[in-house]
């Protein structure tokens, strides 16, 4: 694998285990109260879809095994172009529900 490919997975890699990590064992309405709890996580997701954006570009056969490459990219894009109109429940459906599977694509890759 070429090293900007490994630099790029573990990047996204170290940045889904850090929500992990902010999320821990807290709720939906823990995540509402709390806006630095959301900051950190949007912070995480910009990390990852900046990385997955870069992975497109310089070595689109790895990015592409990776489920929903594209919508990452994208989300990272709307955190960052929709600020302002973010919505709390989609990402907190991505946390419970997307994260888990993409954690799991990136370990198997960085074992490849």
């Amino acid at each position: 694998m070429p090293p900007e490919t490994a630099k790029l997975l573990y990047d996204m890699q170290q940045a889904a285990a850090r929500i992990g990590r902010f999320v821990g064992t807290k709720t939906y309405n823990d995540y509402l109260k709390d806006e630095l709890l959301r900051s950190g996580i949007e912070r995480q997701f910009e990390i990852i879809g900046e990385a997955m954006t870069r992975l497109i570009k310089r070595d689109p056969t790895v990015a592409a095994r990776i489920t929903d490459y594209r919508k990452i990219a994208g989300f990272r894009n709307a955190l960052i172009h929709g600020y302002d109109s973010i919505d709390d429940q989609t990402s907190w459906g991505i946390i419970t529900t997307k994260l888990p599977v993409l954690k799991q694509e990136l370990d198997e890759l960085m074992k490849a």
